[in-house]
């Protein structure tokens, strides 16, 4: 790979040095640190390449062949593409593709399906539920009346029979599948039969397993729900947005509550970067990528457990890591800084059953940069080493530097 499609340098330092620096400075933060942020990932230079693109110059409200604006005849195309990749990748019979981001698919689901003071039934917020799942400071939870079904407090997995209990109790409207921070498949199949049990809608917020479903690596959620959305960036390594797929029966309205319910002008340029990524993901080279950073995540999540991290579930069937310092003296917040300062940048969240935060973690970007079960092993002892304080900081850094600099995001 070139830099040059990641920034247009010399340009931009003619133009606006300032910026210039500060695009630079990222570039250089990402070449010199280790990314496990579970819900990043480096893109291709040709998925930077269409959002730098001229499309970002045309309004294109509407949908192909209807709308507001003239001009869309070469935008139209582009948009047709990426929805025919979309539904050819996941199996679906329809799929929008202008959603901004994974919030604004999971609004565009809820304005299709249901109206303000119906009844949601969600994976609770301190079990790994998002924001678009009842939190009282999203819209989620100020419109809908939402029920948070938990894990078992054992196993960490989720409480099947407690979801079909409170689901018999409570009679939603819709119920939700899907979490940002449980590292196990999800069983489609059985909210499938427990929605259709008590007469409601499913949706599969699939933000995070949905590039390891392009890769063959995670069950396909199309199937069973009644609407998936998801996001287009983490492990799909396509450009930050979003995208619905649903059935045939459900595609206008889901279309009408994207545009012109929810949202504007479509970023055309976000979506021929999303056709690109859809392209991308029906390559052999992909599949073994997606396969590679579920057999990375397992490694790195067994390291960190025999470091005497307590990894929540006991490991993982994706590319997600949740764990709990706290055994080795500290709490993922400060764990996080401590961490961050050794160049090693990932998040914290919240713990099922447990008062403290704990660390999330992600093997999509390192994988991206052709890192294997070798490294994730160096990874696991190098976090247990910055959090025991055997490693200093500055030595972590000069570990951390050498490594990414043998994996570069970007080579050349």
């Amino acid at each position: 790979m070139s830099v040059t499609p990641v920034i247009e340098a010399d340009v931009l330092r003619r133009q606006d040095p300032e910026l210039a620096e500060i695009l630079l400075g990222e570039l250089a933060r990402q070449s010199t640190t280790l990314q496990l942020i579970a819900a990043e990932n480096f893109t291709s230079p040709a998925v930077l390449a269409a959002l730098g693109s001229p499309l970002a110059n045309k309004y294109a409200e509407g949908y192909p062949g209807a709308r507001h604006h003239g001009g869309c005849e070469i935008v139209d195309v582009a948009e047709r593409v990426a929805v025919e990749r979309a539904k050819a990748l996941f199996g679906a019979e329809h799929a929008n593709v202008q959603a901004h981001s994974g919030s604004s698919a999971v609004l565009a689901a809820y304005a299709a399906l249901l109206r303000p003071g119906d009844t949601v039934l969600a994976l609770g917020l301190p079990y790994g539920g998002h924001l678009t799942h009842g939190s009282p400071a999203n819209f989620s939870g100020r419109w809908f009346d939402f029920v948070g079904y938990g894990v078992d407090a054992e196993t960490g997995i989720v409480d099947y029979a407690q979801v079909r209990s409170l689901a018999r109790l409570h009679r939603p409207k819709a119920i939700v599948c899907g979490s940002i921070a449980y590292p196990r498949h999800i069983d489609y199949a059985f909210f499938r039969e427990v929605a259709d049990e008590v007469g409601a809608y499913l949706i599969a917020d699939a933000a995070h397993p949905i590039g390891l479903v392009a890769g063959g690596a995670a069950p396909n959620p199309v199937p069973y729900a009644d609407v998936v959305c998801a996001t287009t960036h983490k492990v799909l390594r396509g450009p930050r947005g979003g995208m619905l797929l649903c059935g045939s029966e459900l595609a206008e309205r889901v279309d009408r509550a994207v545009f012109p319910f929810t949202q504007g002008g479509a970023q055309m340029h976000t979506i021929a970067a999303k056709a690109v990524a859809f392209g991308e993901a029906t390559t052999p080279a992909f599949t073994a990528y997606a396969h590679q950073v579920v057999a990375n995540a397992r490694v790195l999540a067994a390291g960190l457990a025999a470091e005497g991290l307590v990894v929540t579930t006991g490991g993982t069937d994706t590319h997600l890591i949740t764990a709990d310092p706290l055994p080795l003296g500290v709490d993922g917040r400060a764990a996080r800084g401590q961490l961050a300062a050794a160049g090693l940048v990932l998040d914290c969240c919240a713990l099922p059953h447990g008062d403290s935060r704990g660390l999330r973690l992600g093997t999509a970007a390192v994988t991206t940069q052709g890192m294997g079960e070798g490294e994730m092993a160096g990874i696991a002892a190098l976090v247990a080493g910055v959090l025991r304080g055997r490693v200093d900081a500055r030595s972590a850094r000069d570990e951390v530097r050498d490594l990414v600099g043998g994996f570069p995001p970007y080579p050349g």
